[in-house]
């Protein structure tokens, strides 16, 4: 591991563990030089065709979309801040919040970032540890760090190696955290497909961590099928080089070479097959988490939280195509799942798609205990067309804390950010959006926001290629969620945001 340390505005209206352990990171003055990142981890750029570059510079001839790079926004949103890539400088992914610190992954690594001042944030450290996504967690002082690619070894100066070589490793990383300035290596634990994303279920004195992967082939050494379930890690806050896999729930028995998921193709045309979960949500204070696993979606009970025990399970074989992360409000009678169609890399926010496909579904949650029902109600999508060069899909996002309402902030990767009311759950409505104009009229390059939070006060996104960026919402409806005040924020560990604010 490698420690980094780094000290045109318009509005338009709305439309090796044993090795790892306790390795204290190298302060260095230059770029990123001991270890090498994944081939294929950084934005893809295809180009298009000669008329849909045409057709992309007409609409913004006509200013149906912004320019290439242009900052556009509703006028109840401020864009207070960027600060671009630095040292690590690959794709930006997911976002966690301590105190005055955001915690930002990218697939090179993650920084650290002092919003104490949210309009001039700054840079703490960084850290240089590949391995693709990095999604990224932190509770008291550990952090936790996700590797889904194959790599030669456990430490953070891995190559890529192939997953068909049994030696290969994929899994989840600790970090102490207790010196924002100097994070410190202290543990891995290898699981089963690797960790393409994970959730923390904390408690006084262990963290379980929920690790999600999926994709199993009889080529993988580490990664067979059938893989229908999630990996449970038990990490002991005051011995985290403990951390170990100490359960595998099956989420989907079933008697096929796959389990008991979604079959996919052919049987459902145009919809993922079910090899595990892309993202679960959970809220504590619920005894509760959702599950989007790529055929399906999943409702579930956590009070043994080793042990969590499905309660009820839906598929949608007509508009869903990737289940891929879940959002509940709080009073966790309702819960909105975010279709991942394309896999994010692809324009699909434009007519040709629809409203319904690359969406999110909002469904209520009915009854009580193991009876309790996910009944769909309906789906929300930006209504805001982007370019055939923009890739635009419903991505990560969290609650804004209004009581009485259910407001969620959302990332649309080039379709920006959009912040949306979902209280009637049968006309879910728009009121408020950021966005970039396209990166390219020429070629479908990949960027926009991957993650967009409300955290005390702002709004934070982590852009894959243009940075970190601090919006401020000034509206009637969402202001009473200024008083809310939390001191950590994990979007997948959802906070009773009501017991715990002050102010």
């Amino acid at each position: 591991m490698t420690l980094l340390n780094t000290p045109r505005l318009r509005r338009r209206r709305i439309v090796g563990a044993a090795a790892a352990v306790g390795l204290v990171a190298t302060l260095l003055t230059t770029g990123p030089a001991a270890a090498t990142p994944d081939p294929g981890d950084a934005p893809t750029r295809s180009e298009v065709s000669r008329s849909t570059s045409a057709d992309t510079k007409a609409a913004i001839k006509r200013g149906d979309i912004p320019e290439p790079d242009e900052v556009v926004h509703s006028d109840n949103i401020e864009h207070l801040a960027n600060i671009p890539k630095d040292t690590l400088a690959d794709t930006n992914s997911d976002l966690a919040f301590q105190g005055k610190y955001a915690f930002a992954g990218n697939y090179d690594g993650f920084r650290i970032f002092d919003i104490s001042n949210p309009k001039s944030p700054k840079t703490v450290s960084q850290v240089l540890c590949p391995g693709s996504q990095n999604d990224i967690s932190v509770s008291g002082d550990l952090l936790f760090l996700s590797t889904d690619s194959s790599r030669s070894d456990d430490s953070c100066a891995s190559s890529t190696q192939p997953a068909t070589e049994k030696s290969s490793w994929e899994g989840m990383k600790v970090f102490d955290i207790s010196d924002k300035r100097n994070p410190k290596y202290v543990s891995a634990v290898e699981t089963a497909c690797g960790s393409h994303t994970h959730t923390l279920v904390p408690e006084r004195r262990n963290v379980y961590v929920y690790v999600s992967s999926y994709s199993p082939s009889a080529e993988f050494p580490d990664c067979q099928p059938p893989h229908d379930g999630i990996s449970v890690i038990k990490v002991p806050r005051k011995a985290p080089e403990r951390a170990a896999v100490v359960k595998f729930p099956v989420l989907f028995p079933g008697d096929g070479p796959d389990g008991g998921g979604n079959p996919g193709e052919p049987t459902n045309p145009g919809v993922s097959k079910t090899t595990g979960c892309h993202d679960l949500t959970v809220l504590p204070s619920k005894d509760v988490a959702a599950g989007a696993c790529m055929g399906d979606g999943i409702l579930f009970d956590i009070k043994n939280p080793e042990r969590p025990k499905v309660i009820d399970r839906v598929q949608d074989n007509v508009n869903f195509a990737f289940w891929h992360s879940a959002t509940f409000n709080q009073r966790a009678d309702k819960v909105v799942f975010t279709d991942e169609l394309g896999g994010g890399g692809a324009a699909t926010c434009n007519e040709e798609t629809g409203p319904e496909r690359g969406a999110d579904g909002i469904y209520d949650i009915k009854g009580k205990g193991d009876k309790r029902k996910l009944v769909f109600k309906s789906y929300f999508k930006i209504d805001r067309h982007q370019a055939d060069t923009e890739n635009c899909v419903a991505h990560n996002g969290s609650l804004i804390p209004v009581k009485g309402k259910d407001l969620m902030v959302q990332a649309w990767y080039q379709g920006g950010v959009s912040v949306w009311d979902f209280t009637n759950s049968s006309k879910p409505e728009e009121i408020a959006y950021f966005e970039r104009g396209p990166l390219s009229t020429d070629s479908l390059t990949t960027g926009g926001s991957w993650s967009a939070y409300y955290y005390n006060g702002y709004i934070y996104s982590n852009d894959m290629a243009k940075g970190f960026d601090v919006l401020k919402l000034n509206d009637r409806r969402t202001d009473p969620a200024k008083r809310v005040r939390l001191d950590e924020l994990n979007v997948q560990t959802q906070p009773d945001y009501f017991a715990r604010s002050r102010g």
